[in-house]
């Protein structure tokens, strides 16, 4: 701002000079005289400075006493003080100057007290505005720091009442959604995860007891009443031969739930390979091909998905549960369709049949482990396979879904690509 008021009296002042000096060529010494004259008398604008002088600095005509003593005519632009004659006051004089061909001098200036006065309240502003800006800035550290502190005290709190077995606390989320929020969000996220597996942890620990007790007493009758060589050798064959489908039963448990645990462990990102999704699912489908012709079902797959980051054995082992399933209650002459589509930000997995279905008030506790509906639709089960499904899409940060299609079931696996 300053230089631009700096500029604009140049600009004003050259301009006076150039036309004062086209009167002093066209009228000579006393026309010049007069319109300088005419000038201090008729303008507006009292900031304006004139001086005709003659040889020795004699006042001709205009605003000032007499030449100022410091100014070399035709010095070009200079700063000042001057005493001015309608005011008898000084004041800082921003001037220009011509040596005129009589040897006259002209002095044309303007008043500077303006931009003086400007630089002063420009002054005072900023001193004013660090001041505030200072004051606005202590507020607000300390508005915030308050603000903060809070947010932090309630997850502060949180944490101690979890620490005191209390898992059933969240962090208030307040709906500003700013950082604070987000970090509330994350914790309480985590917090539902850990819930879920501690209760899932009491759950398993729970059925397992449960589950292997009555197995394994039944084998341990069963080769107690072998080693005591009673019965012919017919009913000890079909003891032995029971003996080994409880034998069987019980690895397929522990295969689970040790398939289930590497996944809910998981697995290092270096373990992840890239995984061509329709050649896993057409190597899955005619696997349990000749046991769907078996049993008249026609097995089929359909759609097509990009390569996904992932684990194969167990993306096999997953789709091979629910294709297990699938054919376990599916009724004769029905169909099985796999399918695969591509959404973009996660690629879904489906297996549909058309078999009972599940209860709708079942359908979110099917995903439990040991968790089963009735014995019309689990007679055989263990109750793990829809759980090592639901493991296995949280390790590729996906879920599962089940819901009935009257008639049938729809497994659907949503694996996120990002």
């Amino acid at each position: 701002m300053n230089s631009i008021i700096e500029a604009e009296t140049r600009s004003v002042v050259e301009a006076e000079l150039a036309g004062l000096s086209d009167d002093y060529q066209r009228l000579g010494v006393l026309g010049l005289a007069a319109a300088i004259e005419r000038r201090v008398e008729n303008s507006d604008q009292r900031d304006i400075i004139y001086l005709l002088a003659d040889r020795r600095g004699m006042a001709i005509a205009g605003n000032l006493a007499a030449w100022p003593p410091t100014i070399e005519p035709g010095g070009g632009w200079v700063e000042l003080e001057l005493i001015r004659t309608d005011t008898e006051k000084p004041v800082p004089v921003s001037a220009a100057s011509l040596q005129l061909q009589g040897s006259e001098r002209l002095l044309v200036g303007r008043d500077a007290s303006a931009q003086k006065l400007f630089d002063n309240a420009l002054i005072q502003s900023a001193v004013w505005a660090l001041l505030g800006a200072l004051g606005l800035s202590i507020a607000t550290g300390w508005l915030l720091t308050r603000l903060i502190f809070s947010r932090i005290s309630d997850i502060s709190r949180t944490a101690d009442t979890i620490v005191s077995n209390d898992l059933t606390r969240r962090v208030p989320i307040r709906g500003t959604g700013d950082e604070l929020d987000q970090l509330s969000l994350t914790l309480n996220e985590m917090l539902d995860r850990i819930s879920d597996l501690i209760d899932n942890l009491k759950m398993t620990t729970t059925s397992l007891s449960h589950d292997l007790r009555s197995p394994l007493t039944r084998l341990r009758s069963q080769l107690e009443t072998l080693t005591e060589g009673s019965g012919d050798i017919e009913e000890r064959e079909r003891m032995m031969l029971r003996a080994l489908e409880e034998v069987d039963r019980l690895l397929e448990i522990f295969n689970n739930l040790t398939e289930i645990a590497r996944a809910e462990a998981r697995l290092s990102r270096d373990d992840f390979d890239d995984v061509d999704l329709v050649s896993l699912v057409n190597d899955c489908v005619d696997l349990y091909a000749p046991v769907a012709a078996e049993q008249g079902i026609e097995l089929t797959a359909t759609g097509s998905a990009p390569p996904v980051a992932g684990h194969r054995h167990l993306l096999m082992q997953a789709l091979s549960n629910l294709l297990e399933n699938a054919l376990r209650f599916a009724p004769e002459a029905s169909s099985i369709v796999v399918s695969l589509r591509d959404y973009g930000e996660y690629i879904e997995l489906a297996v549909s049949d058309e078999g009972c279905g599940l209860p709708d008030d079942f359908l979110g506790e099917a995903l439990r482990p040991f968790t089963t509906a009735n014995r019309s639709r689990t007679d055989g089960g263990t109750g793990l396979g829809l759980a090592l499904v639901l493991a296995v899409a949280r390790l590729h940060n996906g879920d599962v879904k089940l819901s009935n299609t009257n008639p049938g079931l729809r497994a659907t696996v949503n694996l996120r690509t990002a």
